[in-house]
């Protein structure tokens, strides 16, 4: 890359056709951006939906500040934590998304031929984060010790991390811009903070300092508005397809939740927290969706 910046540099007229393709790219970025306003402007609840999910993300970052002081939480206590990150996702899959969805196909003219299609939508969702798993080469941060001999890549990691984040920001997006919220964002938003904390401490391990694990992990979270945009388009253009759009954010946050959250919270010596985690998590997401 660097010898064919420096060609460029070296014959002037490399160097004209390499500004005005500069100058196309900035014209393309700013009608692009113009254009998104626009949409936007249309499409209110498409905002919201956008807004709610960066709110989700940016909790990462949040939760990320106690490795400034604390450093890595204690053992005891990574079970709980990630139990209640997955009876959250586990709560919020079910009455901002599925329930919503259930009942639309329920008041719509055809209930069993687009109840069978929301079912198919909530498989494929998982079906693809299957997919995205499989095709993409990752490490989960809770198996990462501080001090351990073969301690995975950083990038191996994020990977991980991205995947894991996706469909939360799907699922906030979905739901802010369907108006079925419930509680959705305040609840991803609460679960984000723990998990925030398990990211930097394992960017801790991985041999960043302090401030940069923080800022690490607050980026990481900031893959949620990717999958909140998602969220956004999917739910503004399904029209009555919509209980597809919400059961298919459903399906990805099951497979999460049934894949890796609780897996990870369950495993020998640590079910009993694990499970108090995950039935304290759905206990405050029932009480966000009801108050809410």
């Amino acid at each position: 890359m660097t010898q064919i910046v420096a060609r460029h540099y070296a014959r002037p007229a490399a160097r004209k056709h390499l500004w005005t393709g500069i100058a196309m790219a900035v014209v393309a970025l700013v009608f692009g951006i113009e254009q998104a306003m626009h949409w936007f402007a249309d499409h209110p609840m498409a905002l919201t939906g956008l807004q709610a999910s960066l709110l989700a993300g940016l909790a990462t970052g949040l939760g990320a500040i106690p490795v400034l002081f604390l450093r890595r939480p204690q053992e005891r206590l990574m079970a709980p934590m990630l139990g209640l990150a997955g009876g959250m996702m586990l709560a919020a899959s079910l009455f901002s998304l599925l329930v919503p969805a259930v009942q639309t196909v329920a008041a719509s003219g055809a209930p069993l031929g687009l109840g069978v299609a929301t079912a198919l939508a909530l498989l494929a969702g998982a079906a693809m984060m299957h997919w995205m798993d499989q095709r993409t080469a990752h490490h989960h941060v809770e198996t990462i010790e501080a001090g351990g001999q073969t301690l995975p890549q950083l990038g191996l990691v994020v990977a991980a991390i991205a995947l894991h984040n996706v469909p939360e920001g799907l699922a906030v997006g979905v739901s802010a811009a369907a108006g079925v919220d419930h509680g959705m964002t305040v609840g991803i938003a609460i679960q984000n903070i723990p998990e925030g904390w398990i990211v930097a401490s394992a960017m801790l391990a991985l041999g960043a300092g302090p401030l940069r694990a923080a800022l690490m992990a607050l980026a990481t979270g900031l893959v949620e508005p990717v999958g909140g945009l998602f969220g956004v388009i999917a739910s503004s253009v399904a029209g009555a397809a919509l209980p597809l759009a919400l059961a298919a954010a459903a399906g990805a946050m099951l497979w999460v939740v049934s894949h890796e959250l609780i897996p990870a919270s369950h495993r020998p010596g640590r079910e009993a927290a694990g499970t108090a985690g995950l039935l304290a998590g759905f206990a405050v997401m029932t009480t966000l969706a009801v108050g809410l």
